[in-house]
């Protein structure tokens, strides 16, 4: 896909860390870009910043999303990029003692059902409302229509203790993505996933130097942590090669995650 002014896209959590990376990368290229986000306040921060278009949204609700895709298509036409960036995590085991009363408990139900609805259900909302209205596009070169890309995590292959919430939820939406790749071929839509490793975005920041340092230790090479213009990067590809479709490709320093 030939990346211009001529060409739409959203960016699902494009107001902070890898999905800001990868906006400003398709404005860079004159990309016509919307950020959905639930932070409106940073959200419009970056908009302002690099002339794009924010929509506060919620990937866990059918009229938030629909709200955000009416506005973006207002105000840039039809998108033929999506960009799933959208997530979150928690961490608890499936079961475990109490630490000051050694009572048995187990993982809150609520609290698995909640990164689910973000991670996998939202990714998979966003991407099924895109990609009909992808259906309404003339095709280009090769007959396609539209390019997605969505953001699992190496968890979903090696998820370290705690992270069966979060590992079942990116392990969905790897699973999900030839299935996905599959239903749109017909219709020249492309589909793939970024697995991330330890990637240095806000979240990350927010950690002790001693904890970064020890986590950019564990990478086999580089000995750092992923910096978002490299997911982004590897984002823009995955979007300009045509015959990229149907993959799912970890991005991270050859590192294999142990249990903790």
């Amino acid at each position: 896909m030939q990346l211009n002014s001529s060409v739409a896209a959203v960016v699902t959590g494009g107001a902070s860390g890898l999905g800001e990376a990868t906006a400003r990368a398709l404005r860079a290229q004159g990309v016509k870009v919307a950020i959905f986000d639930r932070d409106a306040g940073k959200g419009e921060a970056v908009a302002a910043e690099i002339g794009a278009v924010f929509c506060q949204v919620d990937v866990t609700s059918d009229e938030s999303v629909d709200a955000g895709f009416a506005r973006a298509r207002a105000a840039n036409g039809q998108e033929r990029i999506l960009v799933n960036c959208a997530g979150t995590g928690n961490a608890a085991k499936t079961a475990s003692r109490d630490k000051a009363t050694g009572e048995p408990r187990h993982f809150p139900l609520d609290a698995f059902n909640m990164i689910i609805q973000i991670n996998l259900v939202g990714t998979f909302r966003c991407i099924a409302k895109s990609a009909a209205g992808m259906l309404t596009l003339e095709p280009l070169q090769d007959g396609e229509r539209g390019a997605i890309v969505n953001t699992a995590s190496v968890a979903a292959e090696d998820g370290q203790i705690g992270q069966a919430a979060y590992s079942a939820s990116k392990g969905g939406v790897v699973g999900m993505t030839l299935p996905i790749a599959r239903d749109l071929m017909g219709e020249g839509i492309r589909v793939n996933t970024i697995l991330p490793g330890i990637f240095n975005t806000p979240l990350m920041n927010a950690a002790p130097d001693n904890v970064k340092a020890a986590l950019a230790a564990s990478v086999p090479f580089p000995k750092r942590l992923g910096h978002p213009e490299e997911f982004a990067r590897l984002a823009m590809t995955m979007i300009e090669c045509g015959y990229f479709n149907g993959e799912d490709v970890r991005l991270d320093g050859a590192i294999r995650m142990a249990p903790r």
